[in-house]
C-alpha cells in the first residue's frame, strides 16, 4: 500500500494567539473544569473555521478546521492542539494539495482520523494525526472513491460517505485504517445538471451547506444523510445489494434532516430544516425498512434558530440522567444549547454560549471529568472566523436538568 508521511507542514507557535479567557477562579483544577478560549492569528485576512473537537489522552483536546485558500475553491486543513485548560500549544497547516476535510475526528489506535481529498484529482485521503500533533500521514482511499463528505466511526471501520462525480452515485463504503475498503454501495441521486448542482456548489463552497453525516442503528442498518433520488433523503442499507432498505424522502434540496443520532432499532433524536424552518425531534421513531417523508416528523419548532440552522446532537449523562444536548445557532449569534430527557424527550433545560461576537456551533463532546467541551466559530469583528472552545463543568450541567 502506498503511504506518503506529510512533510509539509506549518508549525505554527508564534501565529496563534489566546486572546480570551473567562474563569472566574484561576487555579489549574478550575481552570481545566471552566474556561472559554478564543483563538486569533496575527494573519489578518486568514479565515479558520473549525469541524470538529476530540479530547486526547493526556486530557487536552484536538481540533480539526479547515481554511481559506486563496488561490483555490476548496478549503485547506488546520489541526490545532491545546492543553487541559485550553491553552494552546501547537498547531499544523497541511499541505494545500490536501483539500476539503471532513469529520469527524476519528480515535483508532491511540490515533485521530479523518478523510480529505487530492485537490487535482479529487480522490478521497485518510489522515492519521499522532494526539500530539507531531506524527501526521497520509493515504489514498482504495476503490478510487472522490469527494468524501461525512464520516464516522464504526467499530473497527470508517463509515465514509462520497460521491462518485462520474455515476452521479451517492457512495457508502467502510474502511478500514490502513485505506482499504471493505464493502460499498452506490445509490443513484437521480439525472440532470441540477441534481448535481448544489453537491457541487457544497464542496466548492458556492451555495448551500449540506449537513451530511453516516452513522449505525445499533446491531443494525447502516445510514447515511445525504442525495438519493434528486432528493436529500436519510437512507438506510445494509449496504448487500443495491437498494435501500428504507428512505426518509426530503424536499428536493429544500428540506430534510439536519442531525440524526440513533438511540435503538426504530428510536432516534433527530433535528430536520425545511424551507428554512427548523425542527427539534428529541424521541421520534423512524422505520429503516419504509418509505416516508421529513415532513411526516413535525418535531417542535424553535424560532428562535437561524434558517436552515446547524444541529448538533450529543448523547450523554448527567446527574446520572441519560440526556440529549442539542447545539444550534440562534439568531442572536450565539450558541444554545437544550438539554432533553432520552426517555421521554421532554425538554430539562437550556443554556446560551457566546458574547461580543457572532459565534456558531462546529462540535459538543463529553469530557473525561463529566463536562461539556463545545468548540465553535467566533467571528472577530463581525467578519474573521476562528476557533473557540467553552469548557462547561459537571456541577453546571446538573443545574441546567434537575
Amino acid at each position: 500500500m502506498y503511504r506518503r508521511i506529510l512533510r509539509y507542514i506549518w508549525l505554527l507557535p508564534t501565529l496563534v494567539m489566546l486572546i480570551a479567557s473567562c474563569v472566574e477562579e484561576t487555579t489549574p483544577q478550575l481552570e481545566e473544569e471552566k474556561f472559554t478560549r478564543l483563538y486569533d492569528d496575527d494573519r489578518f485576512n486568514e479565515s479558520i473555521t473549525p469541524i470538529d473537537v476530540a479530547q486526547t489522552a493526556d486530557g487536552g483536546f484536538l481540533v480539526l478546521a479547515k481554511r481559506r485558500l486563496p488561490e483555490s475553491h476548496f478549503t485547506g486543513i488546520y489541526l490545532m492542539k491545546v492543553n487541559s485548560r485550553g491553552e494552546f500549544e501547537s498547531a499544523q497547516e497541511l499541505d494545500p494539495q490536501y483539500v476539503n476535510p471532513v469529520g469527524e475526528l476519528m480515535p483508532a489506535d491511540g490515533n485521530h482520523y479523518f478523510f480529505c481529498m487530492d485537490e487535482l484529482t479529487v480522490q478521497s485521503y485518510l489522515v492519521r494525526v499522532s494526539e500530539s500533533l507531531e506524527d501526521i500521514s497520509i493515504d489514498p482511499v482504495q476503490a478510487g472513491l472522490s469527494y468524501p463528505s461525512a464520516a464516522s466511526l464504526q467499530g473497527n471501520e470508517f463509515l465514509l460517505l462520497s460521491y462518485d462525480h462520474v455515476e452521479k452515485l451517492s457512495v457508502l463504503s467502510r474502511v478500514r485504517p490502513d485505506g482499504s475498503v471493505a464493502a460499498s454501495q452506490g445509490f443513484d441521486i437521480g439525472v440532470g445538471d441540477d441534481v448535481e448542482e448544489p453537491i457541487i456548489n457544497h464542496f466548492i463552497g458556492g451555495g448551500k451547506r449540506f449537513p451530511f453525516l453516516t452513522g449505525r442503528i445499533p446491531g443494525g442498518a447502516y445510514f447515511f444523510n445525504g442525495f438519493y433520488n434528486y432528493t436529500f433523503s436519510l437512507v438506510f442499507t445494509d449496504m448487500s445489494d443495491g437498494d435501500p432498505s428504507g428512505v426518509v424522502q426530503g424536499q428536493q434540496d429544500d428540506g430534510g434532516f439536519s442531525a440524526v443520532t440513533p438511540i435503538a432499532s426504530t428510536k432516534f433524536a433527530a433535528a430536520r430544516f425545511n424551507f428554512g424552518d427548523n425542527f427539534l425531534l428529541p424521541n421520534v421513531v423512524l422505520q429503516p425498512n419504509s418509505i416516508t417523508s421529513s415532513v411526516d416528523y413535525p418535531g417542535n419548532t424553535l424560532p428562535e434558530l437561524v434558517p436552515n440552522a446547524t444541529v448538533k446532537i450529543l448523547r450523554t449523562v448527567i446527574d446520572g440522567t441519560p440526556t440529549l444536548v442539542f447545539a444550534s445557532d440562534t439568531k442572536s449569534k450565539q450558541i444554545a444549547l437544550l438539554f432533553y430527557d432520552e426517555a421521554t424527550g421532554a425538554l430539562l433545560g437550556s443554556h446560551y454560549l457566546g458574547f461580543s461576537n457572532p459565534f456558531e456551533v462546529a462540535s459538543v463532546i463529553s469530557t473525561e471529568d463529566e463536562g461539556l467541551l463545545v468548540c465553535g466559530t467566533a467571528y472577530l469583528a463581525g467578519r474573521f472566523p476562528r476557533i473557540c472552545l467553552f469548557k462547561l463543568p459537571k456541577e453546571e450541567l446538573t443545574e441546567k436538568v434537575r
